[in-house]
């Protein structure tokens, strides 16, 4: 008995704990407002002014690109009167960043992060205008996997019209007294009020509510809130930053062992083995010769980033232009790996820095250190550009980071031998194999340079590398390069083969695996370790999977509420109404499966290609569950009879705003990815589960959820 006490006092303490994490109402966006001008004439026109403030590691969807893309597009709704009338169709957001997504949406959108503004010209008709607006938006965030639509309300009500007649001064130092209310469906969230005092340097009263201590927190903002101008800086994770740099370190071990670079590590170490004052000496100076090195490449990364920085980004992320020109870069840089150029700086200039290297000290040190990355330019000048390239869609230091990942694997080793010379003797003498090196690297920046071509190819709907096209090149590169291995295949600088050797075998045999699993890719298999190089499943011309999906699932004849405009993904069948699901759950003796999803949530999607996909847990939702989609972003406005009243007061008209009422006032969440699993009652069965990419995660979840609803049966 005791035993059993404990154990349920343990579970309820869980989903107390459990549930102080996630019932939350997030709102990582502050609303002002504000007016262009303290006085108007009746027939001129004035700017209404919404500027947001956005918490780090979110961002804004913005206005200007197509609503269909997938992304919830923010839109501002003017309740129309006699007092004004709209100048232009909808707002203009000023300094918004654009982004084409390959995976999710196939598509360009735009965005913002920190702060937003959006700028509406109205033309003012009466004395005492009244101007209502509501904003319908999306903010996200990579970070923590969510999605969360939101809604406020403006009003603009104490604009002064002036009626002078010609030649009368205006009045100076009067404010526009512009109401901004910042109004959430959960009242106890932030209301933010602008006062303007004079329209070059306003000053924003903020009035906050502190969750914890239920009392109100007064800020004032000294600073013009016209922040058009403000730099938003592109989103990049630490991880991928860090897998970015670890590429770049590979990439520059990868350059010792080509045929410029290896033979040169004897050459370069015997500058270091003439006679010095002391060991001390010595190693100084060979440390000197490595922090040169990387140095050098450093102080390239920084020049590429100041000439190709953040601002630059997206023009080179998305742009045809410079795709194309990448894509041309590559193939050349691959081709003369092959062997049918060498890529070489003017003899001149290596000459002329080898003769300053031989006047010794740290000047000789440092002009030995530019001469190694002169001369070795023909076989690291196509991995440095690789790198470059790379970095190219990043942020201002990205440049900088993966030369000095780069440059740190290339100096090391040459610092190391001229430190201990003895070394050398344990290196393998340089032969053939440094050629087949340098070919391998063709074969891998030749598949490389497709990824700029379908970049291109997908921002401007060429079609002409779809993803069938750019799966069956990428297996014959990888094919030629097995035969390769197997001396099947001889290129011009090559040594002949007379056995293959154990190592080339091995390499061989892990190219024909890959090989295999790219071409599985050509029958819809989804690759998920090369979704990020891969143009999307959509642009599949024979998806198998699919059509296996579908035909595996035995979908009801019974017409789904809503089944006209949504599907579920993989093929299940499932429900887009709560009250819908809840009826079929009760008529199945099933529990109830709950996705808070969005159309404009990417993370809902990651979910739905790496964790539904999974075969374990599409069993589970198949067999186990009544799986119900509610899309909190849906804008289908739905019969008066089921408009939804919140609590607030507001009346909820669409489908996404009634589910996501449902979901704050239910469940107190206002986040998606968001899942739950209920009993017939709506109560939960285990906590709640959020954007998580582990597969045993969801299934663990699953399980428990099953468990617990079979005891309360």
């Amino acid at each position: 008995m005791k035993k059993v006490l404990l154990t349920s006092l343990t579970f309820a303490f869980q989903i107390f704990i459990y549930s102080s994490l996630w019932a939350q109402v997030l709102r990582p966006i502050q609303w002002e407002s504000r007016t262009s001008t303290n006085e108007v004439r009746i027939g001129e026109t004035i700017e209404l002014i919404f500027t947001a403030k956005i918490d780090e590691g979110w961002y804004l969807y913005s206005n200007d690109f197509d609503p269909n893309l997938g992304p919830m597009v923010t839109s501002f709704e003017f309740t129309p009167n006699d007092t004004y009338s709209l100048v232009g169709k909808k707002p203009t957001p000023i300094g918004a960043k654009k982004k084409f997504d390959a995976e999710i949406w196939n598509g360009e959108y735009t965005y913002f992060t920190k702060t937003a503004e959006f700028r509406q010209k109205v033309k003012i008709l009466k004395e005492s205008p009244y101007i209502q607006v509501t904003t319908n938006y999306q903010v996200c965030s990579d970070e923590s996997g969510k999605c969360i639509p939101l809604e406020d309300d403006f009003t603009f009500d104490g604009i002064k019209v002036f009626t002078a007649g010609v030649g009368e001064e205006k009045k100076s130092n009067e404010s526009t007294d512009t109401k901004s209310k910042n109004e959430d469906n959960n009242p106890s969230q932030s209301i933010v009020k602008s006062q303007d005092n004079t329209s070059a340097n306003p000053n924003i009263v903020q009035v906050k509510i502190d969750s914890a201590t239920n009392k109100e927190i007064v800020t004032i903002n000294t600073q013009a809130t016209n922040t058009n101008n403000q730099q938003l800086i592109s989103k990049q994770g630490t991880g991928n930053l860090l897998a970015f740099m670890l590429a770049a370190f590979l990439s520059g071990l990868a350059a010792l062992i080509t045929p410029c670079v290896f033979p040169m590590i004897p050459m370069t170490v015997s500058f270091f083995t003439k006679k010095e004052k002391s060991r001390v000496a010595g190693i100084t100076k060979a440390l000197f010769f490595g922090a040169s090195i990387v140095g050098i490449y450093v102080l390239i990364g920084v020049l590429f980033a100041s000439i190709f920085g953040a601002d630059s980004a997206n023009l080179l992320a998305t742009h045809w232009l410079p795709n194309i020109f990448f894509f041309a870069i590559f193939i050349l840089f691959a081709l003369s790996f092959f062997g049918m150029f060498e890529i070489t700086l003017p003899s001149s200039l290596s000459t002329s820095l080898d003769t300053k290297a031989e006047k010794g000290g740290y000047v000789g040190a440092f002009f030995m250190a530019l001469t190694l990355a002169v001369v070795s330019f023909s076989c690291t000048g196509p991995i440095v550009g690789t790198v470059l390239v790379e970095a190219a869609g990043g942020q201002f230091v990205k440049p900088v980071l993966g030369m000095l990942a780069f440059s740190s694997a290339f100096a090391i080793p040459f610092t190391l031998f001229a430190i201990f010379p003895s070394w050398l003797q344990s290196l393998p003498k340089s032969g053939g194999w440094l050629n087949s090196v340098k070919v391998v690297l063709g074969f891998i920046e030749l598949a490389l340079a497709f990824k700029f071509l379908s970049v291109a190819d997908q921002v401007y709907h060429w079609g002409i590398l779809d993803r069938h096209v750019y799966i069956a090149i990428w297996t014959a590169i990888s094919f030629t390069m097995g035969l390769y291995f197997l001396g099947k295949i001889q290129l011009p600088h090559d040594s002949p083969i007379s056995k293959v050797s154990v190592p080339r075998l091995l390499l061989a045999i892990t190219t024909f695996a890959f090989t295999i699993y790219l071409f599985t890719g050509m029958f819809g298999a989804p690759l998920k370790a090369l979704a990020g190089y891969l143009p999307p499943q959509s642009t599949l011309d024979f998806d198998l999977t699919t059509m296996k999906s579908v035909s595996s699932t035995n979908i009801s004849t019974k017409q789904v509420k809503y089944g006209d405009r949504l599907k579920l993904p993989h093929g299940l069948q499932g429900y887009f109404d709560i009250k819908e699901g809840l009826e079929a759950a009760k008529e199945s003796g099933k529990p109830l499966f709950i996705d808070f999803t969005g159309h404009g949530c990417v993370n809902c999607r990651e979910m739905e290609a790496n964790v539904w996909s999974a075969p374990e847990v599409l069993k589970r939702l198949r067999e186990d569950y009544i799986v119900v989609a509610l899309y909190t972003d849906d804008p289908l406005e739905l019969p008066e009879s089921e408009w939804v009243t919140a609590k607030n007061g507001k009346i909820k008209k669409t489908m996404g705003k009634i589910n996501l009422n449902y979901q704050e006032e239910r469940f107190g969440v206002n986040s998606q990815p968001f899942y739950l699993l209920l009993d017939h009652n709506q109560d939960l069965l285990v906590p709640p589960k959020d954007y998580d990419l582990n597969v045993g995660n969801f299934v663990a979840f699953l399980d428990a959820g099953l468990a617990e609803f079979e005891k309360r049966k």
